[in-house]
């Protein structure tokens, strides 16, 4: 066997795989508790500086389908290097620049990190055994949900009270060029068998049907919801969309199978990943905007620092989040990935339930966030298990690529939610939010937990005979799930 196909140890393959998670996780919000400190050191104001957030989230809404998709044909470890190559190159140009417009085109790039996800659970299905498996993927998937928290905190340790924010870019470039150098050394070069090509021309629909949608979700707050420009970006979206729809069901190998949102229970964890994704910004996002309030001036808050708002509040969630990912897998192979997940929102209802009636003082607010914080780590990591049930090998990189799509829009909604409260809801005379705004949010966060159970429940429930999705090959799918998930989906081996 060559060097460049020997099996790596699972452990270490594993460790690293959730390493670079942690990387693009870092990626995706480094900007967040920035905000403000990037618009006073580059004298623009707040609509401007939204979009560095803006902007990731539309790339990764072009190149996550394209990526995953890429990671089904191609060799996974080469899409995987690609991504981060693109993202190290974001990062360097944002550290180095002084000047919005290169700062937003960093973020383009830098948003391609979102595409790494689903190529990291193609490389985990590929190389390890079945008993391995679901763990793993927990684990990794569980990176993803506390990894944004983890990115807080480092950026607020970089970036103390009026320190250049650049800091933060330097710090994603270095973790960024570590990733780049551990790929190589540890992700086996494995050639994909799988036979298709890329769709471009559906890349590009898909991908400019995504961007019309999300665009108007990010910037309808400062455009105006009813404004011609909101409605017909939506309009438009929804016809490109539909179009594509269209076209990829008359294609051999289309960039995304249309099962994909027509089989139950494939769809139903799309939309769970929706609702995860907009409780995880609202957990994490809402709490940093909190607690860095001015008490004085709004009647309730911290008055905290970015420092602050990261080590002493977002930092206990995030360490749940862990927690909850390294027993994830465990969990999921004991109990099955559909109970974790009505656990998981469990738990979500319960932390953002005790953050609408008790956010007064600093251990409500932790006490709150850590138990929120579990729900996202363990949704996020029943999920693939979830998907890897009901596709089959060969759509494992492009199922999971929809699905973190979906967590994406997730959080653009939540994100045009959150500013179009906390902007409605404000103390006179002033811009200071009210608290109504930031309990409104957290309720949103609760309907969302338990808007994803049920979708989660509903899509996977008892089934006789096999989805639509069963094909030559997944019976492997099948097997790489506990006997005791296996009964609860429903799932049956075509062998």
């Amino acid at each position: 066997m060559s060097r460049s196909t020997r099996p790596t140890p699972a452990p270490l393959l594993t460790a690293t795989l959730c390493f670079v998670i942690l990387v693009i996780s870092t990626q995706q919000t480094v900007v967040m508790p920035l905000a403000a400190t990037i618009g006073r050191q580059l004298d623009v104001g707040i609509t401007a500086i939204g979009w560095t957030l803006t902007a990731g989230f539309l790339s990764a809404a072009v190149t996550t389908p394209v990526a995953g998709r890429m990671a089904d044909l191609r060799c996974k470890r080469t899409v995987l290097l690609a991504v981060l190559t693109i993202v190290l190159a974001g990062s360097l140009l944002a550290a180095v620049t002084a000047s919005l417009p290169l700062l937003i085109l960093a973020r383009v790039l830098q948003g391609v990190s979102f595409a790494a996800f689903p190529v990291c659970l193609a490389i985990l299905r590929d190389e390890l055994p079945p008993r391995r498996l679901t763990s793993s993927m927990g684990l990794l998937s569980g990176t993803l949900g506390f990894g944004g928290a983890v990115g807080m905190v480092l950026t607020g340790l970089v970036v103390p009270a009026d320190a250049d924010y650049r800091r933060a870019f330097w710090l994603a470039s270095v973790l960024t060029m570590i990733a780049i150098v551990a790929v190589p050394a540890v992700v086996p070069a494995r050639r994909n068998p799988a036979a298709g090509r890329v769709d471009w021309t559906g890349a590009a629909l898909l991908g400019t049907g995504l961007v019309l949608v999300l665009l108007p979700l990010s910037e309808g707050g400062s455009w105006g919801w009813s404004s011609p420009a909101t409605i017909g970006c939506a309009v438009a979206g929804i016809v490109v969309l539909a179009g594509w729809f269209a076209v990829e069901r008359r294609l051999e190998h289309p960039l995304v199978p249309t099962e994909m949102f027509t089989h139950r229970p494939v769809l139903c964890t799309h939309l769970a990943g929706l609702l995860v994704g907009a409780g995880m910004f609202v957990n994490i996002t809402t709490l940093v905007y909190f607690v860095q309030t001015d008490r004085d001036l709004a009647g309730y808050g911290f008055g905290a620092t970015p420092m602050q708002a990261g080590l002493v509040y977002i930092l206990p969630g995030a360490s749940v989040g862990v927690l909850a990912s390294i027993c994830s897998g465990a969990l999921i192979h004991r109990f099955g990935a559909r109970v974790v997940m009505t656990v998981s929102g469990v738990l979500g209802l319960a932390g953002f339930g005790f953050l609408v009636a008790a956010h007064e003082t600093t251990w409500q607010l932790i006490t709150g966030s850590m138990v929120a914080s579990a729900f996202t780590s363990l949704a996020y990591a029943a999920m693939p298990a979830l998907l890897v049930a009901e596709v089959a090998p060969n759509r494992t990189g492009v199922a999971n690529s929809v699905n973190s799509i979906a967590r994406t829009a997730g959080s653009s909604v939540a994100s045009a939610l959150l500013a179009t409260m906390l902007a409605a809801f404000t103390v006179g005379g002033t811009t200071v939010s009210r608290v109504d705004a930031y309990l409104a949010a957290f309720g949103c966060g609760a309907v969302c937990a338990v808007g994803a159970t049920v979708a989660v429940l509903v899509g996977t429930a008892r089934r006789r005979g096999v989805g639509p999705t069963s094909e030559p090959g997944q019976s492997a799918s099948r097997a790489s799930m506990s006997r005791a998930d296996s009964a609860v989906l429903g799932s049956h081996s075509t062998s």
